[in-house]
């Protein structure tokens, strides 16, 4: 393996650090400044991240941060370029590579990623601009017959093209396969998909000759359908995540981690938090969260520049507790601290 991608890895991880993933796409963004009273901007969508990136001590706790192709090459309202603003805090710099999902052909309610054309320049430009890691994500859903296999290998075999071609340009690839919570499934059908996804993510990996120890795996925790009704507890979620996580992911892999895909922030730590107090995994855990620490701030500030400070301070505190959350430290109580 690269020793580049290896100090990468390292350097993200270090100190019970994670990434914040601030890369949703412009209309996604404006689709959630909308539901919080905002009229969208590209001003504005800029602006949020700067905010959330000029927070002091934001280091401490956040190892890395995920920005798209708007986001990478803007500037803050000081003139900084955000890849320069992250870089003299120490926070490595990551880019969203895919295009989106799109529907998978003939496979109706299926969905493939796509984003592999022209990938290779692109991760020149991307590397020119400081880039030392990228993401990749695919869509697994599950509703009646599906998935099917054809999905799964598909969206599997184009996540290991993508973490090759970056992994040739000696950026770490974070391979993204979600299973995501859209559904009234029970919990043991979404292990039973997890597992499947999993199983042909590295088959194709290792096929493609992809170094799993110079990757990041970004998975979703094992959980019942958003409508299902179900009700479960953080350790079972925890139990679950750690058991499909054993007996499907390699050992040699560095790092997993988790997507909070739909949980709110309050569950993603927490989670997270059983995890790291269960331990006997062989890699580590970390977090790679977007709405569960930026969704908070965002609803605070509703574009109201006197609101900044306190939703400087919510992003903080939020970045600190999922921190807290991979040492087995974090407790429901600290959610009532406002420091």
């Amino acid at each position: 393996m690269s020793a580049l991608l290896k100090d990468t890895i390292l350097e993200i991880f270090k100190n019970s650090r994670g990434i914040l993933a601030t890369d949703a796409t412009e209309d996604t963004m404006d689709k959630r400044m909308s539901d919080v009273g905002i009229v969208p901007t590209p001003e504005l969508r800029v602006r949020f991240r700067e905010i959330l990136l000029t927070t002091p001590g934001i280091s401490e706790f956040i190892g890395g941060v995920i920005l798209n192709d708007e986001i990478i090459s803007s500037e803050t309202s000081g003139g900084i370029s955000f890849v320069e603003l992250l870089s003299q805090q120490g926070i490595k710099v990551g880019i969203k590579v895919d295009r989106k999902t799109h529907d998978f052909a003939n496979f109706p309610g299926e969905k493939i990623a796509e984003g592999l054309d022209g990938l290779r320049d692109r991760f020149k430009k991307y590397k020119d601009l400081g880039a030392s890691f990228s993401k990749f994500r695919a869509v697994i859903r599950i509703g009646e017959g599906i998935p099917t296999q054809a999905c799964i290998e598909s969206n599997a075999e184009v996540l290991a093209r993508y973490a090759a071609l970056s992994q040739e340009s000696e950026i770490v690839p974070i391979v993204e396969p979600e299973v995501v919570m859209d559904g009234s499934h029970p919990m043991e059908r979404c292990m039973q998909v997890t597992s499947a996804v999993l199983q042909n993510v590295f088959f194709y990996l290792q096929k493609h000759r992809v170094d799993i120890s110079g990757m990041i795996l970004k998975s979703n925790m094992i959980l019942p359908g958003k409508d299902s009704g179900m009700d479960v507890s953080d350790k079972e979620v925890a139990i679950t995540t750690l058991e499909v996580l054993k007996r499907k992911v390699p050992e040699i892999l560095p790092v997993v981690v988790f997507l909070s895909g739909g949980q709110s922030p309050v569950s993603a730590t927490s989670r997270l938090n059983e995890m790291a107090k269960i331990g006997g995994f062989p890699w580590k855990i970390s977090f790679s969260y977007e709405r569960a620490l930026e969704g908070p701030s965002l609803e605070i500030w509703k574009g109201l520049e006197s609101n900044v400070d306190l939703a400087r301070n919510e992003f903080l505190k939020r970045a600190r507790l999922n921190s807290l959350a991979l040492a087995g430290r974090y407790d429901l109580q600290m959610e009532r601290d406002n420091s």
